[in-house]
């Protein structure tokens, strides 16, 4: 079972569940969505064979007024020790990040909004998660806050403006920066309060196509990963 982890009603899993329900019809591979936001309470690792922790407007500083995201950082802690692939988006990264004594720098100066081009490292480009990939590809970003990489994580991929955009720890866990899941309705929802917001969804709709097949590669490559492949 791929576990998925939605701390916040407005980050859904957008270009991801596409993917899960056409694995679950193709090869029978279920998936689950834990809405932690809703009390809804995240299993043990005895049947998970991959996890996700999506983003959200919180910070990982945030323990007060979302206090599940103590029990959601510790989980992630147990699977990666227990060396079940996982993937961390956003908050789910900064969460990876913190989890294993990484710095998170709140309303940093690294903070970016709509699309922009992510370039792998030496190490990312050899990265089974990348595979396929070309060295730079379109992202779509959606953050105030950034990672610094945990003691012995490897560097995976870098920004203009954010220079840790993906890492490793270990074998199989990961954390992003970018968000891969981003889809039109996504955009427009998170984009309606900013005075840009028609730059946004236009940059967004003429990128959509490569950033539409980079997006698919790499949740794909992650979804091998859990799969054994």
């Amino acid at each position: 079972m791929i576990c998925v982890v939605q701390n916040d009603p407005e980050v859904p899993m957008g270009l991801l569940a596409d993917l899960l329900r056409d694995r679950t019809m193709r090869h029978g591979r279920p998936f689950r969505i834990v809405r932690v936001y809703e009390g809804e309470p995240i299993p043990e690792n005895g049947e998970i064979r991959g996890a996700v922790v999506l983003g959200g407007q919180m910070s990982v500083a945030d323990t007060r007024p979302y206090p599940f995201l103590i029990g959601v950082k510790d989980w992630i802690r147990r699977l990666v020790d227990a060396a079940v692939p996982f993937l961390g988006i956003c908050l789910g990264g900064q969460l990876l990040a913190e989890a294993y004594g990484g710095r998170v720098i709140l309303q940093s100066e690294r903070g970016e909004k709509g699309c922009h081009d992510v370039s792998l490292t030496d190490a990312g480009r050899s990265d089974p998660l990348f595979s396929g990939m070309t060295g730079t590809f379109p992202s779509f970003q959606w953050h105030n806050d950034a990672f610094d990489l945990p003691d012995g994580a490897i560097h995976l991929a870098a920004s203009p403006v954010c220079p840790f955009q993906a890492f490793r720890i270990g074998d199989s866990a990961y954390g992003v920066q970018f968000h891969p899941e981003a889809t039109p309705p996504i955009v427009a929802d998170w984009s309606r309060n900013e005075a840009d917001a028609d730059r946004h969804r236009a940059a967004f709709a003429e990128a959509e196509a490569c950033y539409r097949d980079a997006s698919r590669r790499f949740l794909s490559n992650f979804l091998r990963r859990a799969d054994g492949r």
